[in-house]
């Protein structure tokens, strides 16, 4: 199983950045996985403004060679981790500029007749690993599960990535947020995960 992990955090010293490093630690101690790759968004100062113009045309950026070093990484990768926080009830603007630019028609999927478009990313699987300030229940409760919605219906099986798990870990700034036992979770996971 190869890993790649998509880190969208801008500060190294932080708890997101913690669970990055348990995220690799129990996939380093799983024999299952045989590779890891990390892409670091705001490290790697990715750009994440679209441009669509005579030189940069929308029906071409599953050709684009500024993004050929990502699709690379992503068609190599048997499962993507996203590690994230929830800001305003979903994913940082710099995630959501790579997932704009990346799943592109022709990379990620493909228009044809009827409703929806077949997604050309099938056999894939994916964990999000997501922390916000708020309670755990808030996305739930108050938004609809929109996070939730958002990155796996209107997001990955539209691509065709049917296996999606999350981890939505609230009260992150709170003393009382257990982030002790939250980090071990994901530790965990990663060090038995099988495919």
């Amino acid at each position: 199983m190869k890993l790649l992990l998509i880190y969208t955090y801008p500060n190294h010293n932080s708890l997101n950045y913690t669970f990055l490093q348990n995220v690799i630690r129990g996939s380093n101690e799983n024999p299952k996985v045989k590779d890891l790759q990390v892409l670091d968004l705001y490290e790697e100062k990715f750009n994440p403004l679209l441009v669509f113009n005579e030189q940069k045309r929308r029906r071409d950026m599953h050709t684009d060679p500024s993004l050929e070093k990502y699709r690379e990484q992503f068609m190599w990768a048997d499962k993507i981790v996203f590690i994230y926080p929830i800001w305003w009830g979903r994913p940082p603007a710099m995630l959501l500029g790579y997932v704009d630019q990346l799943f592109s028609s022709n990379f990620a999927y493909k228009d044809k007749k009827g409703l929806f478009p077949e997604g050309l990313l099938k056999g894939k699987s994916v964990v999000c690993v997501s922390t916000m300030k708020g309670p755990a229940n808030y996305p739930f409760l108050w938004l609809n599960n929109a996070h939730k919605i958002l990155m796996k219906r209107a997001l990955f099986n539209f691509v065709g990535i049917k296996k999606v798990k999350f981890f939505e870990f609230g009260n992150m700034e709170s003393p009382k947020g257990n982030q002790k036992k939250k980090l071990e979770k994901v530790y965990n996971y990663f060090k038995k995960i099988e495919h």
